[in-house]
This record gives C-alpha cells, sequence and structure tokens, in this order.
C-alpha cells in the first residue's frame, strides 16, 4: 500500500486530512506531559473536534498543564484527565476501574498506548519487573485488556501502541526477561525489548479482535522530547551506537536524522484516524505509512504471529489474569 505522506508530514497535516474522522471521537492518550509526542497529538487532534479528550498520566500536575494547553487554544473541547502508573499494576488496576465508572463515557474509540520510558538505568517496578519492560509493555497490556468492553462499545475502535524502530535493539528475552536482576542488564537491549512488545501486542490485538477493532504500532521517528531527557547524550549515542554495531544493525553506521515533534506525532494521528488503514489490521508504521522489511528496520521477531502468542500468554502469567476474547 503506497501513502502520499511521509518523514516531513505533519500532525497537523493530517489533523486537516482526517477532520470528519476525528469530529465526535472520543480519544484516550497515555503520556501526555508537556514536551511529549503524546501532547503535540493531543493539541493537534484538539483542533478537528473530537467528542472528548481523555489525558492519562503518572503526573497529575503534568497531565493538568497539557490539558490546560489544550482547553486555552480549543475552549470548546472536552477534557477528562485521568492518573495512571503504568509502573504499578495496582496503579493500572486502579485507573481502569475509575475509567469504568464514568457513567458519562459509554466507549472509547481511539486508545493511543503512547507513554514510556527509555535507556533507563536498571530497576524494578513495585511488582518485581525491569523497569521498561513493566511500564512501556505490561502497563500498557493490563490496562488495555481491562478497559476492553468501553473500546468494544465504539462503532468502529482503533488501538494505537507506540513503539520505535529501537524494537531492533532486542527480542523479547523469554528466559531473562527480568535481565537476571540486573546482571546481564543493558539498558538498550532493555529497551528494546519492551519496543519488540509493543508491536508484538498490537498484532495479538488485531488477530485476537479483528475486524471489530483495529491495532497498529509505529516508529514515530527520532525526536527531541522528554523522553531522553535524563540520559547524556555526550556518551549516550557511543553506547547505542555501539549495541547496533554489536548487533550488525545499520543504525551502528548511519546518523540520526532528527524530526519534529510535529512530524513525530504524524504517524500517530495517521495509525488512529487514517481510512486507508482499515484493510491491514496488525501494521507497523513508520513515516505514515507501512513499513516495508525489506528497505526499513523491521525485525522478524516483532512481526512473528508464533512471538506474538507468546508474549501473550506471557504477559497474562505476569499480570495474573487471562483475557480471551470471542472470533466474532
Amino acid at each position: 500500500m503506497t501513502s502520499s505522506y511521509g518523514a516531513t508530514t505533519t500532525a497537523d497535516e493530517l489533523v486537516k486530512d482526517f477532520a470528519t474522522e476525528i469530529k465526535g471521537k472520543i480519544i484516550l492518550t497515555t503520556g501526555v506531559s508537556p514536551n511529549s509526542l503524546g501532547a503535540t497529538f493531543v493539541e493537534s487532534v484538539a483542533k478537528a473536534d473530537p467528542e472528548l479528550l481523555i489525558l492519562a498520566g503518572r503526573k497529575l500536575e503534568k497531565t493538568q498543564q497539557t490539558a490546560d494547553a489544550v482547553t486555552a487554544a480549543n475552549p470548546n473541547v472536552k477534557i477528562r484527565v485521568l492518573q495512571l502508573d503504568l509502573g504499578s499494576l495496582a496503579a493500572v488496576r486502579e485507573a481502569a476501574a475509575t475509567l469504568k465508572s464514568w457513567s458519562d463515557v459509554p466507549h472509547i474509540d481511539v486508545l493511543v498506548n503512547n507513554a514510556g520510558i527509555m535507556a533507563v538505568d536498571y530497576a524494578l517496578t513495585p511488582d518485581g519487573f525491569e523497569s521498561q519492560f513493566g511500564t512501556n509493555h505490561l502497563g500498557h497490556f493490563l490496562f488495555t485488556n481491562l478497559i476492553m468492553d468501553k473500546i468494544l462499545a465504539a462503532k468502529a475502535p482503533r488501538i494505537v501502541n507506540v513503539s520505535s524502530d529501537g524494537h531492533r535493539l532486542n527480542p523479547i528475552r523469554w528466559y531473562d526477561y527480568n535481565f537476571s536482576n540486573g546482571e546481564t542488564y543493558n539498558k538498550w537491549h532493555a529497551y528494546g525489548q519492551s519496543k519488540t512488545a509493543n508491536i508484538l501486542m498490537a498484532h495479538s490485538l488485531a488477530q485476537k479482535l479483528g475486524p471489530r477493532v483495529l491495532a497498529y504500532s509505529l516508529h514515530p521517528g527520532v525526536i527531541e522530547t522528554n523522553l531522553g531527557t535524563h540520559i547524556d547524550w555526550s556518551v549516550g549515542f557511543d553506547g547505542l551506537r555501539a549495541v547496533d554495531k554489536a548487533l550488525g544493525n545499520k543504525e551502528g553506521w548511519t546518523e540520526y536524522i532528527f524530526r519534529s515533534p510535529q512530524a513525530g506525532a504524524a504517524t500517530h494521528v495517521y495509525a488512529a484516524f487514517s481510512p486507508s488503514l482499515k484493510d491491514y489490521n496488525g501494521a507497523y508504521l513508520q513515516d505514515c505509512h507501512i513499513a516495508d522489511p525489506w528497505v526499513e528496520t523491521v525485525k522478524p521477531w516483532a512481526t512473528s504471529p508464533i512471538e506474538a502468542e507468546r508474549l501473550w500468554k506471557l504477559s497474562e502469567k505476569l499480570v495474573g489474569q487471562e483475557f480471551t476474547y470471542s472470533s466474532s
């Protein structure tokens, strides 16, 4: 499938093109603190008159800052703020219960799982999971499934997982997803594992819930946001490049091309609203098109249906709950 959009397309441009798809929708986005791709996404989408924007984040004060910015620019758009700490399964369950109790929100048209952490020092979540895997994957896995009734109540719901071409850095470490309590830890390998999980989860959702639900994952590009503010990039890029070189990835020898947050959030908008994607459930996207594994970074471990099903079963085990859906 070809697309008329590309790496320089902006979120605002796509919002104009997809305005009729956005108008009247209830959209839930995780990870929307200022200077994030999530914030850029909701600020752009608000211009097309959605029914309701639900902004979910760990720190309410930062989430509220983005809500206030959206309201200032679009005073007629309704906004709800939801506290969601993806690093704690108990907190995820609490957030899901809160959302489900909102009787004035009968359904969720679009869920954008945008929140995440990147290349942090080794740490465990309160539930005992390596923090990137726990926050980036397990938290979203549990939250998405717990609110699935709201999603299925929508006419044509979509779920978007924000992944990264950083999935190239590691497949799922089936027998050591916790990195031996830090002994085998490499922060970039851990990031890669969590981003692989984001893609595989979208595959599973498409397989288990399609065509009722459309699910996609995406690489937004390389953007300077608050995701990497904790990293000393004077040495951080060297560490990342060393991992790529050890793996033989082309990124070990190529320069990174940075793009604006508007260009980065464009693929969010494309995944969430493009009508042209309806026949491509489960696709992995970049630069506002379906990524081509012949010329772009798409690792086979992230697109394998076997790996996807293995991860679904492992995730159910780790969160302590099974999620089964009928095929119709």
